[in-house]
């Protein structure tokens, strides 16, 4: 099988990436590398994919319309993990306007280039964030999510909703998939595993927003990949259930579905500084400020479609993770 990753230099890219080739698909990966967070760390998972026999990477921004034509006419794809995107909530409030390029221009551009070439299985990412204001948990599927509360929130809520039209319009089969909360070694720098990890290593104060009154669905990296690849090897099916005076959001008559990946298991804030502390050996210094716009207090996910879908729950304990996740930390910055 041959199979497009988009944001093959990013966290979960990378290791979809990996997983693929292993397992003897031959990936092609592109990424533009951008310096949201060090494009250093992007290069250094760039190197050990380079030295796959099966993974060849081409530099290039989704949301360049000549550039991913080019690449689909050149290419037959059997199946595209869509995992490129500009990532983050708070930033989201800072620079809008790179979030409609990636995550919405970007994004029909993937749609036209399956669409016109007829692959076969389009997955892509989503985001628990999309729950916005909700409070009923854990987290469904099945319910409304007409409340996002920051814009990246909304435009992923975009990129299933694009998505179902062209299920509809053109019989394509697509998948999105609402992470809960990723980590593990080769994270992304910007979130609180690694901001943790980076405070209580070196002694800094590590700030606790909502007062530390915060808890967390955490997932970590391998349960995320497992996910992703069987979703990919089982592709969208109509409900024949569905009805619209009904609409179930998780499904449709269409080729089209959406799942939650994430552990089913919410770990509050302090439990998680706890099991870092116990990871690197060393007490947290703490800093308690109010909840920071664009945020939400809990994310719960309910995993049962998952399950149901492709027999696969994720699972893995968050100590187990952390401590995989430090030693890659110290290892990588020498700590």
């Amino acid at each position: 099988m041959k199979v497009l990753v988009t944001g093959a230099a990013g966290f979960i890219g990378f290791y979809v990436a990996k997983y693929l080739v292993d397992r003897g698909d031959v990936v092609v990966g592109i990424d533009n590398i951008n310096d949201y967070y060090d494009p250093q760390l992007k290069y250094d998972r760039l190197a050990i994919l380079d030295k796959l026999e099966r993974f060849s990477f081409i530099k290039l921004d989704i949301a360049d319309n000549a550039g991913m034509l080019k690449l689909f006419e050149q290419n037959k794809f059997d199946a595209v993990v869509h995992l490129a995107a500009q990532a983050g909530v708070r930033y989201s409030l800072e620079n809008p306007h790179v979030y409609m390029q990636s995550n919405i221009v970007g994004f029909l551009n993937i749609l036209e280039g399956v669409r016109h070439h007829k692959i076969n299985h389009l997955v892509y990412a989503s985001s628990s964030s999309v729950y916005g204001a909700n409070t009923l948990q854990p987290f469904s599927e099945h319910h409304n999510i007409d409340h996002p509360v920051s814009l990246y929130a909304a435009s992923k809520k975009a990129n299933e909703l694009m998505a179902h039209s062209y299920s509809h319009l053109y019989g394509m089969k697509t998948t999105g998939l609402r992470f809960f909360t990723v980590y593990g070694p080769w994270g992304r720098p910007d979130m609180a595993p690694f901001l943790f990890a980076k405070g209580i290593s070196n002694g800094d104060t590590i700030n606790l927003f909502n007062n530390g009154d915060m808890s967390r669905d955490f997932t970590y990296i391998d349960d995320i990949v497992e996910g992703v690849v069987r979703v990919m090897d089982n592709p969208a099916k109509g409900n024949p259930e569905w009805s619209g005076d009904a609409p179930d959001p998780a499904s449709s008559y269409a080729d089209y579905r959406i799942y939650n990946i994430g552990n089913n298991n919410p770990v509050k804030l302090m439990d998680f500084v706890k099991a870092i502390e116990n990871a690197v050996g060393k007490k947290a210094n703490t800093n308690f400020m109010p909840m920071q716009p664009g945020d939400v207090q809990s994310t719960f996910a309910d995993v049962s479609e998952l399950e149901s879908a492709v027999g696969f729950k994720p699972g893995t304990s968050l100590q187990d993770g952390i401590n995989i996740f430090i030693d890659w930390y110290k290892g990588y910055y020498r700590g």
